[in-house]
C-alpha cells in the first residue's frame, strides 16, 4: 500500500514537473526565491503595524518570530530524521523530470510550504478582522510551493504535507494569539 503511495507520487512529479516550458524557467526559479517575496513580508509587517498597537503589536510580532522558528525548526528535524532523497538526486527521475535548482538537504517536507502556509495562515487568522481581501494572499504559499514541484526539488506529497503542517501550526499559533494578545 505504502509503495503504491509512493509510486503514485513519483508519477504525480513527473506529471506536474513535465508541464513545464523552457519560456517559464526564469519564472519559477524567481518565484521559488525567498527573497523574491520581500515586497509582500514588508506588506504584511505594516498591516500588523496598522492592526495592533503597542502591547499587542509586540506580543504578535513575537508571536510571528515564534511560529516561522518553530516551523523552520520542525521541518529540519523531520528531514534529518526521514532523510528522504529529493527528486533531483534520485537516479530514478534524472532523465525524467526537468531539475532547474540543486538543493542540499533532504526532501520530505517542504520548509517553502509548510513557513509559506503557516505564515499566510497566521496572518489571515490575525488581520482578517481588519481586511477583508487578506485572503488573497494564499497566492503566495500556493505559487511559492508549486514552484518547489516545477524546479524539481520536491515531490508533490512533501508539498501537500509540509503545507498541512504549516496550516496545523499556525492554527495553534492563532489560539495563543487569541488568549495571550486578544485575551480572549
Amino acid at each position: 500500500m505504502f509503495e503504491k503511495l509512493l509510486e503514485y507520487d513519483r508519477d504525480l512529479l513527473i506529471f506536474l514537473n513535465n508541464l513545464g516550458v523552457e519560456n517559464y524557467d526564469t519564472f519559477w526559479r524567481t518565484v521559488t526565491q525567498p527573497v523574491t517575496w520581500l515586497p509582500l513580508y514588508l506588506l504584511i509587517l505594516v498591516l500588523i503595524i496598522i492592526a495592533y498597537k503597542r502591547r499587542q503589536l509586540f506580543k504578535t510580532l513575537l508571536l510571528s518570530i515564534g511560529l516561522i522558528l518553530t516551523t523552520s525548526t520542525l521541518t529540519h528535524l523531520v528531514k534529518i530524521i526521514i532523510a528522504r532523497t529529493r527528486p533531483s538526486g534520485n537516479d530514478e527521475f534524472t532523465e525524467l523530470i526537468r531539475i532547474l535548482i540543486e538543493p542540499g538537504s533532504y526532501s520530505f517536507f517542504s520548509g517553502h510550504a509548510a513557513n509559506s502556509f503557516a505564515a499566510c495562515t497566521f496572518f489571515v487568522l490575525i488581520l482578517k478582522h481588519r481586511f477583508k481581501w487578506i485572503y488573497a494572499f494564499y497566492i503566495w504559499p500556493i505559487l511559492f510551493s508549486f514552484s518547489r514541484i516545477y524546479v524539481g526539488v520536491h515531490y508533490p506529497s512533501d508539498i501537500l504535507i509540509g503545507a498541512l503542517v504549516g496550516v496545523l501550526i499556525a492554527l495553534t499559533f492563532n489560539k495563543i494569539h487569541k488568549r495571550w494578545v486578544l485575551q480572549l
